[in-house]
């Protein structure tokens, strides 16, 4: 089974952060909102410029149907404020550069994270990475899994540790200090 991981190494995410600043806004934007609000790349991929002018995204999830809403924390908030200035409202956030206004595919945004990947030599990095990296880092920072179970729409506090890749890290360091 190939399964995604999450970007543990946060001194990486910075790295990651500074060459798609130079890159591509866009690109850069799209990777903040991955790592800083948990949201599936289906739902990051429908957001429009009138839906983030807040400080709070609300939304009908797509795999869930459920409403939520997501609260964007200030380094996300200053970078999308500029980032839309002078955007119409309407425009797609993640704006592909071919059609009039159409967001960039689910395929596109697994093409951009294997370019982040290939440079930062990533393994098993796909566009649900976005999601597992924000459930860790939030787990990491606040070791309260029933929140982040909530956040996530899991069911389980087991699920949510397995999606982020604890249950594995917990299981690897058992491993690797057995002596027999």
């Amino acid at each position: 089974m190939n399964l995604v991981q999450p970007i543990r190494d946060k001194e990486l995410i910075q790295e990651i952060k500074k060459w798609l600043k130079v890159r591509s806004e866009r690109n850069y934007i799209l990777f903040l909102f991955g790592i800083n609000t948990g949201m599936r790349i289906s739902d990051l991929l429908k957001l429009r410029v009138k839906d983030v002018e807040g400080w709070s995204i609300f939304l009908r999830e797509g795999k869930t149907n459920k409403l939520k809403e997501v609260r964007m924390p200030p380094e996300l908030k200053k970078a999308v404020r500029e980032y839309c200035k002078g955007k119409p409202k309407d425009e797609y956030l993640f704006k592909s550069r071919n059609g009039k206004n159409k967001p960039i595919t689910r395929g596109m945004a697994y093409v951009i994270l294997q370019e982040i990947a290939k440079e930062f030599g990533l393994e098993r990095i796909g566009t649900h990475s976005f999601r597992k990296t924000y459930g860790y880092h939030h787990y990491k920072q606040f070791k309260d899994v029933a929140v982040l179970q909530q956040m996530l729409n899991h069911s389980d506090p087991k699920i949510t540790l397995r999606y982020i890749g604890i249950t594995q890290d917990n299981l690897n360091a058992y491993q690797s200090k057995l002596k027999i």
